[in-house]
């Protein structure tokens, strides 16, 4: 695409980008939270008290948390990429560690140095290894209707093996980081 910039646009899919793209990503993966809200009240004729979700880039927690963000009873839980630590650096965690600045187009919480350049991140998983997060999240760890936790790579490792020993159920590492919390 980047020799084609006159007639071709690249579109991640996350909710991240400019307007409106992160909007949509996050409109098509609300299916996630209506299922899930239809779904506990059906079992249990209530609201869940709490919501826990990883967080990359963060479509797939949006899109579980928007249908719930008039709920002030529901507690909700993203979970950032702490790989080896917040203190020693090598983490994928920008809504606990990083600094505000533009990535793809949009305003958001990034891994970057003192000059604005992205730094290189870690995480065991691939599918949260990324230097940013979308805007809507920044917007809601900064009105703090969501809580961003770090979990490092040991602790997504030993939620892996957990509900692998327990449920016989194999997780996505991504998964692992918010099963750990």
């Amino acid at each position: 695409w980047v020799t084609n910039v006159d007639s071709t646009y690249y579109i991640i899919g996350t909710v991240a980008g400019p307007h409106p793209y992160p909007q949509l990503v996050r409109d098509f993966q609300s299916i996630i939270g209506r299922e899930a809200r239809q779904q506990i009240q059906q079992m249990t004729g209530k609201l869940p008290d709490a919501l826990v979700a990883c967080v990359g880039g963060g479509s797939n927690a949006l899109g579980l948390f928007y249908p719930f963000l008039n709920d002030a009873d529901v507690k909700m839980y993203g979970i950032e990429a702490s790989g080896f630590g917040i203190a020693s650096g090598q983490h994928s965690a920008p809504l606990n560690a990083g600094r505000v600045g533009v990535l793809h187009g949009n305003r958001t919480y990034l891994m970057s140095d003192d000059e604005g350049q992205i730094i290189e991140t870690h995480s065991i998983s691939a599918g949260l290894d990324y230097p940013g997060v979308g805007p809507e999240h920044s917007f809601l760890k900064d009105m703090k209707r969501v809580q961003y936790m770090p979990i490092d790579d040991k602790e997504a490792l030993q939620g892996f093996r957990d509900l692998t020993h327990i449920e016989g159920i194999i997780p996505a590492l991504e998964t692992s980081h918010a099963l750990a919390y």
